[in-house]
């Protein structure tokens, strides 16, 4: 079932008050012809670290967050994507499963940073528990060359989304957090663990499909991302399997029920009080 096929899809995201087509992502060996992309550039390795020829200055004067790359591509209505060469920053080559394992210099990055080199961003408290965390999230690796991410409206017949990702408000959150239980009887079909933006966007929900577990994943809380989206912005990401359910028996669900009309006037006065009513 090809997404841009979906005749429900418009009713399913009024029915939300949601106006953003949301982003469909999977990997393809097909280069979008037209897309947003960071720079090219040369995709280290610990075995390039540990001979010490890895050019860290270039990197960071090139550097490229994939939520940043999505932002543009979400303006734009356009398609984001990345490959071993157009990874832009060296956390999100690692959570899109372009490199393994992840360099020494960033464990350090990520933690307390190194002395006399580089400040920390101390979101974990030492080396040693974020190296435990990267070997832990475990990124599958790309199974094709470009990882995209695009509108679901712009997929081809022979293209399928592997997760479909919204960016949204609390208020419209809480609809797609409670529809995500509905469509699936699972009581814990939402998980929110720690991330970078693209790592809880792709690769926690992937790493649940690896273990057979249908899992929404609720995301958008690393403060280095924050700059990319929208004040009060959060990013939800389904399976593609979970949100054909949804779109498919949301009309049975609280989606058409007073409580829920409440808080469509909620997003109503949201929009206008952000500048993007009508």
């Amino acid at each position: 079932m090809n997404p841009s096929d979906r005749s429900d899809l418009a009713g399913f995201l009024e029915a939300l008050g949601y106006d953003e087509e949301p982003m469909g992502m999977f990997y393809t060996d097909r280069e979008p012809a037209r897309g947003y992309a960071p720079k090219p550039g040369r995709l280290p390795s610990v075995e390039v670290e540990a001979r010490k020829e890895v050019d860290f200055q270039g990197l960071w004067r090139d550097f490229s967050c994939v939520i940043g790359q999505l932002w543009i591509a979400r303006k734009r209505r356009g398609a984001a994507y990345f490959d071993h060469e157009r990874f832009g920053c060296l956390g999100g080559a690692f959570f899109l499963g372009f490199l393994k394992p992840q360099l020494d210099f960033i464990v350090h990055y990520v933690s307390t940073g190194i002395p006399g080199v580089i400040e920390g961003e101390r979101y974990l408290p030492s080396p040693e528990v974020t190296r435990a965390f990267y070997e832990h999230l475990d990124p599958r690796p790309a199974p094709r060359r470009f990882c995209v991410f695009k509108p679901l409206s712009q997929f081809a017949p022979d293209e399928k989304p592997e997760l479909v990702i919204f960016f949204a408000r609390p208020e419209t959150i809480s609809g797609l957090h409670q529809l995500a239980t509905f469509v699936t009887s699972d009581l814990e079909a939402v998980q929110s663990p720690f991330g970078a933006g693209c790592a809880n966007m792709v690769t926690w929900p992937i790493k649940f499909l690896q273990q057979g577990k249908l899992k929404a994943v609720l995301g958008g809380w690393d403060p280095s991302e924050r700059r990319f989206v929208k004040a009060d912005e959060l990013t939800f990401t389904v399976p593609y399997e979970m949100f054909v359910r949804m779109l498919e028996q949301w009309p049975q669900s609280f989606l058409t029920a007073d409580a829920w009309s409440q808080v469509k006037k909620r997003i109503l006065r949201s929009k206008k009080a952000w500048g993007e009513g009508d």
